[in-house]
């Protein structure tokens, strides 16, 4: 079994939610979060920032850890077992730019209940409800708007 880790982020201006469209080849579509692979000497929260901005173009702060969530796939080397922390996350804008070079060919923010519906894997549709409670927390304790960015 190959172990790999990987960070991401929940990304969230004015109450919607980043999202990423992903067509490999026309083999395989779908909507993700952003998220990528640690590098050597990386801390998670640093991960999860860089590869927001290099999936969607998007300068996020990372607000909160928010979980993990684990999921297994075989490539021709063998069976991976996956293992991606997440972040709450916010930006400043709702501009984004999707990274072609890793076949991401769309992106966008969107309502709460959309990008749940847009999300392909039950996974990331968990972690994105839980980050969408943390973010309605903090709206309600008056916290996420008075954020130093």
């Amino acid at each position: 079994m190959i172990e790999a880790v990987s960070c991401g982020g929940v990304v969230i201006y004015r109450g919607k939610i980043l999202t990423l469209y992903k067509n490999f080849k026309n083999r395989y579509t779908c909507w993700v979060l952003p998220k990528g692979t640690v590098e050597e000497g990386e801390e998670y929260k640093e991960t999860a920032v860089r590869e927001v901005y290099e999936e969607a173009g998007v300068l996020a702060t990372a607000v909160k850890y928010i979980g993990k969530s684990q999921y297994s796939f075989k490539i021709p080397e063998g069976n991976v077992h996956k293992e991606v922390h997440w972040y709450l996350m916010s930006s400043q804008s709702f501009h984004s730019r999707p990274q072609r070079e890793e076949y991401f060919v769309d992106s966008g923010y969107y309502k709460f209940h959309e990008a749940y519906h847009l999300l392909k894997f039950s996974n990331e549709k968990q972690i994105l409800e839980h980050a969408y409670e943390e973010y309605l927390e903090l709206k309600r304790a008056n916290l996420w708007d008075n954020r130093k960015y």
